[in-house]
């Protein structure tokens, strides 16, 4: 049995798949990219969340404390008079997390949902995701990637799930790296492995201003996309403006790079004149 680290659970959401889902949110990604609205996944560990906002700054839970689960920690998780101090992150075996998710399976048939691994990425626990998908498989499961991760483990992942959420952000390696901190390569190879593999995917791309917002993006990605079988449609996700918020409570700034009171240009004909159909989020 191997252990994964997660950092939420989500119930009855609509937009990871078909129907209504349950979204798990595993821990830790290999971008770093500047528009992350879950800064709290980005580390392969647990750590400290603070809702900083509602903060009385009365310095209580950086006391010394006896609490076993506070060791290591640096502060104390449970004087805080406003229950604001947390640790997100938490370590569980497939077989454990399968059995708390199988609870929704009736009403998930009923609505013609199912299951989706999100993250973070879950290709940074592929053992894991793997055995989860499989203890799942009596239940429509989708996994929603960046396609960062290794081309093997991306093959029997993508085999093992019903649908695959495949994030496609910018298509020119050097503009990729600037925004998200790696190069494109890998991600390009894993997406020409799933559309030779005729599995269902749906293609998800973050529309960020003054980044990816191009005509000439948009035709790229278009034409990766073009004449494959197991492609649902392209959905469009403008940048989220509240991404920023969470930030602090992880202790860390949000520099994002761009302008994040523009809005996005959204080109859709580059998709319609080859066929695909898309949507804006």
């Amino acid at each position: 049995m191997s252990k994964g680290l997660i950092f939420d659970i989500k119930e009855f959401t609509v937009h990871d798949g078909p129907g209504v889902r349950v979204t798990v949110f595993l821990k830790g990604c290999p971008l770093r990219c500047k528009w992350c609205h879950n800064p709290e996944g980005l580390l392969n560990k647990p750590q400290v969340m603070v809702r900083e906002n509602e903060c009385l700054h009365c310095d209580k839970c950086r006391l010394q404390c006896n609490h076993a689960e506070c060791r290591g920690v640096g502060r104390c998780l449970k004087i805080c008079p406003k229950d604001l101090v947390k640790v997100v992150g938490e370590y569980i075996e497939a077989e454990d997390l399968a059995s708390r998710l199988i609870k929704y399976e009736d009403f998930l048939k009923m609505t013609y949902g199912g299951i989706t691994l999100s993250g973070g990425e879950p290709l940074m626990q592929p053992t894991f995701t793997l055995e989860l998908l499989e203890k799942l498989c009596h239940i429509h499961t989708a996994v929603e990637t960046s396609g960062y991760g290794d081309s093997d483990s991306f093959k029997k992942i993508i085999n093992a799930a019903d649908l695959v959420l495949f994030d496609i952000k910018h298509t020119d390696t050097k503009i990729h790296k600037k925004f998200t901190g790696v190069g494109n390569e890998l991600i390009i190879k894993n997406l020409t492995l799933l559309i030779k593999s005729n599995r269902m995917f749906i293609a998800r791309i973050p529309l960020i201003p003054g980044v990816n917002d191009t005509e000439e993006n948009m035709e790229t990605i278009a034409g990766l996309l073009e004449g494959a079988h197991g492609l649902k449609r392209a959905e469009i996700l403008p940048y989220n403006p509240f991404a920023g918020a969470k930030y602090a409570m992880v202790c860390e700034d949000y520099r994002p790079g761009f302008d994040v009171n523009a809005k996005p240009k959204i080109f859709l004909k580059p998709f319609e004149k080859r066929g695909i159909l898309s949507a804006v989020l």
